[in-house]
């Protein structure tokens, strides 16, 4: 009889912590998907591979709104004077597409390996981005 008993406390304790457990999944907090500007870029590494002195340095970083707010970039960062960001004016909107131009001063002869820095109101601050290759001497 004592053994019945137990295992009909022991049972109903398992059944009342299994419907808690339930119940907090369901609550609308939980359900809710998260609120504000996300930043998603197509690539975060942009390889100039091998170029010549003097040749084109702009590159672009293109990027999504992934979030639900307006996606505001305040500042974009490099990490040496040799690169020059320039960063959207406007605010994205959600599901939108941006773009951040990248120029590289290619009268330097060498390897490139420099860090861009995005701050915004997105989720991820700062956000790195790199620039690499090579710039050799004209033919």
């Amino acid at each position: 009889m004592k053994k019945l008993i137990s295992l009909f406390l022991v049972s109903f304790i398992g059944f009342g912590a299994f419907a808690q457990d339930t119940e907090k999944k369901d609550t609308p907090v939980e359900s809710q998907k998260e609120n504000g500007a996300k930043i998603e870029f197509e690539t975060e590494v942009i390889d100039y591979g091998t170029i010549e002195k003097g040749a084109d340095g702009v590159r672009k970083f293109t990027f999504t709104n992934t979030g639900n707010e307006p996606l505001i970039i305040s500042r974009v960062y490099s990490s040496c004077g040799c690169t020059i960001p320039k960063k959207p004016e406007a605010p994205v909107a959600p599901g939108e597409k941006g773009e951040i131009e990248v120029k590289y001063d290619t009268k330097r002869v060498g390897p490139i390996r420099k860090t861009i820095s995005v701050y915004s109101n997105a989720d991820a601050v700062p956000f790195p981005l790199k620039i690499k290759g090579t710039i050799t001497e004209k033919k």
